[in-house]
């Protein structure tokens, strides 16, 4: 099973969010089984995750530029929910994808924006985090399918920035007083 056929039922939504971002000037990245795909090994997704570098007060307009994309609120109180969580949850309309997207407010996420690499996906360019900033989120998010797909970027990745990884791994791992956040990557990154 190729990269593409993993992504192709998700294309559609990937374009609408492609548009909306380029209008936010591309301050925003693609990640979870997207970007897993992508950055390690193909695996089946059913829905589309990013990070938008854009304040609280934006969202408003954030959710009406996202309606001309064929991008509605999946929820009541989007907006409100969305100022709360910092997450706005949508659905592509045309070919019925979730999509959500988080607002960046800590320094790692501002800083992975930054740092995104430009990945062709069809006949667009999306942004996707780093290898490196990938697993960190992973690390964060700490599911089960997160931890598989941490193993599946390192084998994919032979020259990763493991200092990176390990600070901020690290850092995480003491300010949510989680440690297995680290303990569970760590044999993997040596």
């Amino acid at each position: 099973m190729n990269v593409d056929d993993n992504i192709t039922p998700l294309m559609p939504s990937i374009v609408a969010l492609h548009k909306l971002f380029t209008i936010f000037n591309n301050k925003a990245i693609i990640i979870g089984g997207v970007a897993a795909s992508l950055l390690g090994k193909p695996r089946l997704t059913a829905d589309v995750d990013a990070v938008l570098n854009l304040s609280i007060e934006e969202i408003p307009s954030l959710i009406d530029i996202a309606k001309q994309e064929g991008l509605f609120p999946r929820i009541k109180n989007a907006e409100d929910f969305a100022r709360q969580h910092r997450v706005l949850l949508l659905r592509h309309d045309e070919s019925g994808i979730n999509v959500d997207i988080s607002l960046a407010l800590l320094p790692f996420e501002i800083e992975a924006i930054e740092r995104s690499i430009a990945h062709q996906a069809g006949k667009i360019e999306i942004r996707l985090p780093t290898p490196e900033d990938l697993i960190i989120f992973k690390a964060v998010a700490h599911r089960e399918k997160d931890l598989l797909d941490i193993q599946e970027i390192i084998k994919s990745q032979p020259k990763l920035d493991r200092e990176h990884i390990i600070h901020w791994v690290k850092e995480f791992a003491e300010v949510l007083e989680m440690p297995e956040i680290w303990d569970d990557i760590a044999k993997w990154l040596f």
